[in-house]
């Protein structure tokens, strides 16, 4: 083992990939700060549809890992992969900036610059994060698997540190507002030139440190084209090649296509949203046909996809914070921080502050507990994980019960709130991230971590649906007055908009009627909220009760 990693207890490659994803999330969160208020009062789209696109954007970067993690542990390797995503991403950030800077003189031209930027993101995410969080999993050897958690978290620190950032900086060079509260548009693409400037960082700091740190603790450089795998490198009796027979492919591709159309059709998905839910469950079922695989392989992959599955909850619930809660930030609370009006889109800063403050306490929370032989098994961490953002939105619900139309939320509570949040993603989101690690066959590693992803992109598609749903927030009502609308008589239906109220509403991006979801009708905050209560409460308490059973999946791994 190296030196470093003795005096550390973890070897230096691991600060070299932290520093790495530090700015690839500056630039991932710094942009997602902004993006939908871009959207809304440059493009000059409706919140709902913002939040539709912003789900979509969210839900395509956390499918496209899955080819990422392929092309990676077939063709390129992880490091090429990572080198290849961080540039696409810089270009297509450059050309957000470019988007928001043309926007005043030709919107149409804007808007395609956009669409293409967010096609280059969407296609370098999926390059850089499977190979980089595969990297971590493979700097220690099998018989360290158990410092996973901890490795993870320390990692998970870097993520947020960058997002802390990005979510400071973007926002105060991209959202800004003069002494009388109006918004200076065209400010947006600093915010976006800051993001393509920090992946630039994060791509070069990486490039120049890999080839020394990024190596096993005998020295061998990790991450090289498949290709050069060496026997070595997999465990005893493990096959190192996956085997796919045709008849498999072909069962993937037909189920592939019945999915798609039953989500499509069925359940009335747009093209988007069928496409990331019918790929994770078709690339899961095609890994776990591979003929190689033995029973306790098999269980423990099933394991990943049960925890993978409840992860969805989460993360709807969790990136509300760049679409509704970022849009009732703007419209409908007081951001008044210690004498300062914080920008809307700076908010959500809390959250990547606060993993900050905590990543470290938390690491040392889970190595505590395995010392005492009283750690929880990582399935029962992610339980806790969703009973507490179960309970973030319970108070922030009834917080927001009697704001009525004219009342303004303290920030306070939406600050309370992410701190909440980030204790429940400290619980769960390294820990998934550490429980592929542990559980995945080497040959699978990436593509794994990309299945695993799949579930962070049908939770990022799922939050844009919920956000979607979101009821007229207090200025909504305002606007309506000034045009002479009873916004809430309409929405009642106590009054018939006329054909000219109703023009008048779709161009001031209002909506005459109240959102639907699963046959209910949201009316108020309070019951937009309650909707991700149920939703991650009920999935805490199954996965609570499935524990038992993915201990004996798991074949004594923890």
């Amino acid at each position: 083992m190296s030196e470093a990693a003795v005096k550390t207890g973890h070897p230096k490659g691991l600060w070299v990939l932290f520093g790495t994803e530090m700015w690839e999330r500056f630039n991932f969160y710094g942009m997602r700060a902004i993006l939908t208020l871009f959207l809304v009062n440059s493009l000059m789209m409706k919140e709902e549809d913002a939040s539709l696109i912003y789900g979509g954007f969210l839900g395509l970067c956390y499918l496209t890992p899955m080819l990422g993690g392929f092309v990676a542990d077939r063709f390129f390797g992880n490091r090429n992969c990572i080198l290849l995503g961080g540039l696409m991403m810089a270009i297509g950030q450059f050309m957000l900036f470019f988007s928001a800077s043309v926007f005043g003189s030709n919107i149409s031209l804007a808007t395609t610059l956009m669409w293409s930027a967010l096609g280059i993101i969407i296609f370098g995410n999926g390059f850089f994060k499977p190979n980089i969080s595969s990297m971590v999993g493979s700097l220690y050897p099998k018989q360290e698997k158990s410092k996973l958690d901890t490795a993870f978290t320390i990692f998970y620190m870097g993520i947020n540190l960058g997002a802390f950032l990005g979510q400071l900086i973007c926002p105060i060079v991209g959202d800004v507002k003069d002494n009388a509260g109006i918004r200076d548009i065209h400010a947006f693409k600093w915010g976006f030139l800051a993001a393509s400037v920090a992946m630039l960082i994060g791509t070069t700091v990486f490039y120049i440190l890999k080839n020394k740190y990024v190596v096993t603790p005998e020295g061998k450089p990790l991450g090289g084209l498949p290709s050069k795998n060496e026997a070595s490198d997999f465990e005893e009796g493990e096959s190192q090649k996956a085997v796919f027979s045709q008849k498999a492919l072909i069962i993937a591709g037909i189920m592939f296509l019945t999915l798609g159309a039953v989500i499509h059709f069925v359940f009335d998905q747009n093209l988007i949203y069928t496409l990331i839910y019918s790929s994770g469950l078709t690339l899961a079922g095609l890994i776990v046909s591979d003929t190689s695989l033995t029973k306790v392989e098999r269980d423990r992959i099933f394991v990943i996809y049960i925890v993978a599955f409840f992860i969805i909850f989460f993360w709807a619930a969790f990136e509300q914070a760049g679409s509704s809660l970022t849009f009732i930030a703007d419209n409908q609370t007081d951001r008044h921080f210690f004498g300062w009006n914080m920008p809307p889109s700076m908010v959500q800063i809390f959250n990547g502050l606060f993993v900050v403050a905590f990543a470290i306490p938390f690491s040392m929370l889970w190595d505590y507990l395995r010392s005492k032989d009283r750690e929880p098994i990582s399935p029962m961490k992610q339980a806790m994980g969703l009973a507490l953002i179960a309970l973030a939105y319970f108070i922030i619900a009834n917080n927001v019960k009697d704001l009525g139309n004219s009342g303004l939320l303290a920030i306070k509570w939406l600050i309370l709130m992410y701190l909440i949040q980030t204790c429940a993603e400290l619980c769960l989101s390294p820990i998934g991230l550490s429980l592929v690690g542990k559980l995945s066959p080497k040959r699978f590693s990436s593509l794994l971590y990309g299945v695993f992803f799949l579930s962070n992109a049908s939770g990022y598609a799922l939050a844009g649906t919920l956000g979607s749903i979101m009821p007229a927030t207090g200025d909504k009502f305002i606007k309506a007055k000034e045009l002479g609308i009873d916004l809430q008589g309409i929405l009642d239906k106590k009054i018939v908009p006329t054909a000219e109220q109703l023009k008048l509403l779709d161009t001031n991006q209002i909506s005459d009627h109240n959102p639907i979801f699963a046959g209910f009708e949201i009316h108020n905050l309070f019951e937009f909220f309650m909707v991700f209560v149920i939703l991650t409460g009920l999935a805490s308490i199954i996965l609570f009760a499935l524990t038992p059973f993915l201990k004996k999946m798991m074949h004594g791994i923890r």
